[in-house]
């Protein structure tokens, strides 16, 4: 039997080889997006260092083994410190190069690092419930305006999966597009995804060292989300989502 071709993503694979690029902002000299999205005035709150939570060493063949997607948790909540060690693995910055590039704990395309997190927080310790935006380069929260019952909003948006809101946290991983193809044009679209792939790694690795566990979820109404959390869908869109929470 012949298969069909999927023309859209033919297309896209087809329009994104390097051979019908154009040059790109950095090759014609346009200055370069910021290295991280602005926090529109909202105050960032500190969170403790990585270094406080409650971690088990455990060896990096041994979280390879043990890592499986959790749908169910604990009702327990996260303490904040395992937060901040999942949010500095998953997109912790450990070096700047005055506003060229940033190095974290994930690989990204250029180091051009064009992904914003987003928390929806359910249950952890010292955090109202609502929606968080991630400062990387302060390791800080500020809160998103976000209607009361953005946790259903949320839910809805990731075509109602229980674990939206059954997880302590879900990390919502969007795309500030410019950051990447600034350098590499439309083919940047390609990089964005796989960045975002390296970030949810991480995020499971790392929650095999402090008792927690992580579901990836690619399925969700994309305009929904993006008007959740004030995205344009064009400029920033979210591209990938994981619930975590403490194991039960």
């Amino acid at each position: 039997m012949q298969r069909v071709k999927s023309h859209t993503g033919h297309t896209f694979l087809e329009e994104t080889k390097f051979a019908h690029l154009p040059p790109s902002d950095q090759a014609l000299g346009r200055p370069q997006p910021p290295l991280e999205r602005p926090h529109a005035g909202a105050a960032v709150t500190p969170l403790p260092s990585p270094d406080e939570a409650d971690f088990r060493p455990v060896g990096l063949v041994e979280a390879i083994v043990q890592r499986r997607s959790l749908r169910t948790y604990a009702t327990e909540p996260m303490p904040l410190a395992t937060l901040s060690f999942l949010l500095w693995c998953s997109q912790g910055v450990t070096s700047v190069f005055g506003d060229a590039w940033t190095f974290r704990t994930v690989p990204s395309a250029g180091a051009r690092h064009a992904l914003e997190t987003y928390l929806l927080v359910n249950r952890v310790e010292g955090l109202a419930p609502g929606l968080y935006h991630y400062a990387a380069f302060s390791h800080g929260l500020s809160m998103v305006d976000a209607p009361e019952n953005v946790a259903d909003a949320v839910k809805e948006a990731l075509i109602n999966q229980p674990m939206v809101t059954d997880a302590a946290v879900v990390f919502l991983w969007a795309a500030d597009i410019y950051r990447m193809t600034w350098r590499y044009g439309e083919r940047g679209y390609r990089y964005i995804f796989m960045d975002a792939g390296h970030a949810c790694q991480n995020l499971y690795l790392g929650a095999e060292g402090v008792g927690c566990g992580v579901c990836a979820m690619a399925a969700f109404d994309d305009d929904a989300l993006n008007r959740i959390l004030g995205l344009d869908g064009e400029q920033g869109f979210v591209v990938y989502a994981a619930a975590a929470g403490v194991k039960g």
